[in-house]
């Protein structure tokens, strides 16, 4: 399916892009936010890979790994928005705290 494999492939792209602010990032607080972010979207890849299959292949094998895949990308899932509703405020606050001791 189309619209699958666009989802596919913007949430790998949204992965690398994430995964690349995390690498140039130099604030503790602001990796974490990334990271969970890059998280939600690799949880994304997985869970939509798994969907995909589904309509692909026909099988018991297929089902089980497919069903796999769903829980483990949205086990990811769930974990990156915990941690980014976590992080979020701390991120902000030390943003601030930057901003203000700059001068």
């Amino acid at each position: 399916m189309l619209v699958l494999a666009v989802f596919i492939a913007l949430s790998f792209a949204l992965y690398v892009f994430y995964k690349v602010k995390y690498v140039r990032s130099r604030r503790p607080a602001e990796k974490e936010w990334i990271s969970a972010k890059s998280r939600m979207a690799l949880g994304a890849f997985i869970f939509f890979f798994g969907v995909n299959q589904l309509f692909l292949y026909s099988g018991t094998i297929t089902y089980v790994i497919s069903a796999l895949f769903i829980i483990i990308g949205g086990i990811s899932i769930w974990a990156g928005m915990k941690a980014y509703k976590y992080f979020l405020p701390r991120a902000i606050e030390e943003s601030e705290w930057i901003k203000s001791h700059q001068n």
